[in-house]
Formats: C-alpha cells, structure tokens, sequence
C-alpha cells in the first residue's frame, strides 16, 4: 500500500451537490470511503431557460456548502478538497454570486470545469473502480447522466475521445416533459432533441467502439434499482451490477410512464428525484438505443451495460489527492 491522503471532492451539479471524503492511496489511485453525502438542491432551477441562478435555489445550495465546510474539517481533509461546477455553473451569467458564496465557505476556489474535463473526471473516477481480474473489456463507454448534461468518454486504460451533450433530466424535464405522466407528443420531442444531441456526439465519439458501457450518475443508478426491483436503495447491489440492454430500455420506459406519485411511492426513489426521473430515464433509452446500433453497424453485438456508483465525484476526490 502507498501513501494515504485524506481528500474531499465535490461535485456541484444541476440537481445535485455531493461530496465524497476518502483515504486514497496515491500510488495505486484507489480511494476508500470515509463520508459519501448527495443533497438534492437543484442548483440549476430554470437555468436553462432564463440563463440565471435563482436566488432561492442559490440558498439552498449554498447552505449545503456550508455544511460540508463543517464536515470536510472535522475530517481532518482541509488542504487537500477540490470543488468542482458542471453545467448549470457553465450556463449561469450570475454565477459569480455563487463562486463568491463557495469561497467564503470553503476558503478555496470553485472550478467551473468545461464539459470535456467533466468527461475526463467521470471516466477517472469510473475506471478506479472496474480495474481488476473480472474488469469488463474494453474499450470502454462511460455515460455519465446528469442534470444539465451528459458527458460521453470512450477510452481504455485513459480517455481518448469524449464529448458533452447539453441534455439531462432537468433540462429536458423543463423542455419539454411538462405532463404528469408526460404526453407521447412530449416523449417524442424529448427524444429527437437527445437524438440530435447524440447525432453531434457520434461525430466526435466513435460509439461503434465501445466493448463495455458503463452507465455512471443519479438517474442510471436509479433506473437500476428499479429493475432490480429494490425495496430500498442499495449501492452495494447496484454499482457493478449487469443488466441487459432490452431489460435497461423497459425499465426506462416504465419509468417515464409513472405518474410522479407513482415514483414517489418507490422506496428507492430520492424525493428530489421524483419530478425528473422521467427525463433522465428518457435520455439513458435513447443513449443505449444508439450505442447499441452503432457497435451493430461496427459489426459488433452489445447486449448488456454495466452501472457504476463511481464516477466524476471520485474523479474529483482522488485528483484533490494527486495534486498535493
């Protein structure tokens, strides 16, 4: 065993904000879990359409940066925390405001990353976990499914091509799944706008190489528990576990049909996911549609993808940790 660091990364997105506080063996770029915290926010509240952070949602997020201020300290991580803004921050013309707020509580700067870095920290974190004797084959298609966006990185031992798609369950919730359940018309506007999305992405991404696709963040991980049928959530049966593309795509599928006090009745279901699970389910459908029929035209056969509970939060944690 290597050096042990103490870390704390976290991760700011469009519905989320989660830190991760780990021992990581630098040597190896393996982290052990000390805290694993997620809070529902939704930080990116109408960003989408307004181009600004509102300012309650501004509260609410800020008050959680605040808390785990607290705990990053009683941990004894100070000087080795990385603060990460995905696409909600991206997008934000007040997102000063923020920046300010995160500051004052951390003592540290926010990085506001781009959605290529956000790629690469998703497949960093995805990967320390997959690396061993039964790690899938590669080359590997990391899709990380988040509020704002979803970013998609193809590599092998490290990303080479990766591309980040302005489509995720908030705002395409807001776009266009406003029914409760959403209409067929407004199913079929959600996907051609992620099919256009993903159009621009084979461009960029050659999806018909995929060997393994590892489907990373909130939604999928939900999307999962429900296929697995789960009472409860558990991370220990879902990060790693295998499911079969037509599996995948019915449970999506049911999981847009369901009213939102259906989903809320579902003991696995966060409440802040209640109202864009749908959206994100939407979007994962379309995403295993397509990589599935380019690896067929690549003369390949995908029948299964893989869900990960590691991905960019555990990028960010163990790059905290390397930079010292």
């Amino acid at each position: 065993m290597g050096e042990m660091v103490r870390a704390a990364g976290i991760d700011c997105g469009t519905n989320t904000i989660r830190l991760l506080i780990a021992d990581v063996d630098r040597a190896a770029g393996r982290l052990t879990d000390v805290a694993r915290i997620m809070e529902v926010t939704r930080l990116g509240q109408g960003v989408d359409r307004t181009g600004w952070f509102a300012p309650d949602a501004l509260e609410r997020t800020l008050n959680v940066v605040t808390r785990y201020a607290k705990l990053i300290a009683d941990a004894g991580a100070q000087g080795t925390v990385r603060f990460v803004a995905t696409s909600a921050t991206r997008d934000a013309a007040n997102r000063n405001v923020f920046l300010d707020g995160v500051r004052a509580a951390l003592g540290i700067e926010a990085e506001v990353i781009d959605g290529l870095e956000e790629a690469h920290l998703s497949f960093g974190g995805a990967l320390a976990s997959l690396r061993g004797p039964f790690a899938p084959p590669g080359p590997y298609l990391c899709v990380d499914l988040g509020g704002g966006s979803t970013e998609l990185v193809l590599g092998d031992r490290t990303p080479e091509q990766a591309y980040s798609m302005d489509v995720g369950s908030v705002r395409i919730t807001e776009r266009h799944l406003r029914s409760d359940p959403p209409t067929e018309a407004e199913v079929r506007a959600a996907a051609a706008d992620v099919d256009a999305a993903l159009d621009v992405a084979a461009r960029h991404v050659d999806l018909g190489r995929t060997g393994s696709l590892i489907g990373l963040a909130g939604s999928i991980t939900t999307i999962e528990a429900y296929a697995l049928g789960l009472e409860r959530y558990d991370p220990a049966a879902i990060d790693g576990a295998v499911i079969g593309i037509d599996e995948a795509l019915a449970a999506c599928q049911g999981m847009w049909q369901a009213s939102r006090t259906e989903r809320s009745r579902m003991g696995f279901m966060h409440p802040g996911r209640v109202d864009v699970i749908g959206a994100g389910a939407l979007v994962w459908s379309r995403v295993l549609l397509r990589v599935r029929d380019e690896v067929r035209a690549a003369g390949g056969e995908l029948t299964h993808a893989t869900i990960s509970e590691h991905d960019i939060l555990d990028g960010v944690t163990l790059s905290a940790a390397q930079a010292l």
